[in-house]
């Protein structure tokens, strides 16, 4: 799917890879427990599908912590929650199986960049840091576009009440109450915040619920499980 001209971004579910169950079957996930073998097995075929050079896999750790990258990591990925780059054909990815991608570009810098915004990570501001650290290399946050991929929803993400004061004490958008009417945080309410304040004004969707979509993975609706891929990268 084109996000902006010259840019393209595809939100990966849980079908058509080699993994035996629990992972069944394009788990992208290397630290769930899957066989390494398929892990990279669906990474390769992924790339292939996309028509990519490589794609580059962080190791995440509901930091906000960014870095620019010209290349994938390798078996060598530092911690980080977010990445960015200028080179064509490198696909950047973040993994999820609850936790919403977003996916930024400046079409006009010819810069992308990708982050992973758990509850952690929305907390601590990652969206934002990428903004920042991608505007520090010369991109704009008015020409820039977003899109926020799918997550544990708003009525399904249920936490402790402390929980979602602490978060909404940093984030107030976050605040919510699930269908059951218990405490619950909406990370996508909060991360559409913080990108609007951060001066991005095109902010898109993939609204699907990851606990209510059976085609993408779920770590609150089955354990163990794999993880899915936003991408986003450069033509």
């Amino acid at each position: 799917m084109q996000l902006a001209p010259g840019v393209h971004v595809a939100i990966t579910d849980r079908h058509g890879g080699v993994s035996a169950p629990p992972y069944a079957s394009r788990n992208l996930g290397g630290m769930v427990g899957d066989d390494p073998a398929a892990v990279r097995a669906n990474r390769a075929g992924l790339a292939a599908e996309l028509g990519v050079r490589a794609v580059v896999y962080m190791r995440q750790v509901h930091s906000a912590d960014v870095a620019y990258v010209s290349e994938p990591f390798g078996d060598a990925s530092p911690a980080l929650d977010g990445v960015f780059t200028t080179e064509p054909g490198l696909a950047l990815a973040s993994l999820g199986a609850d936790c919403p991608a977003v996916l930024v570009a400046d079409p006009v810098a010819r810069m992308a960049g990708a982050a992973h915004s758990g509850r952690p990570g929305t907390e601590a501001g990652i969206a934002t840091a990428l903004m920042a650290a991608m505007a520090a290399k010369g991109a704009d946050p008015g020409r820039m576009v977003a899109l926020v991929g799918p997550g544990a929803c708003g009525r399904c993400y249920e936490v402790p009440a402390e929980l979602r004061e602490q978060v909404a004490s940093r984030v107030p958008e976050a605040w919510s109450t699930t269908s059951w009417q218990t405490p619950a945080l909406d990370l996508r309410a909060g991360i559409e915040a913080q990108l609007r304040a951060a001066g991005l004004a095109d902010v898109r969707h993939d609204a699907r619920c990851t606990i209510e979509s059976d085609e993408l993975y779920s770590h609150r609706r089955e354990q163990p499980g794999g993880r899915f891929a936003g991408l986003i990268w450069l033509v």
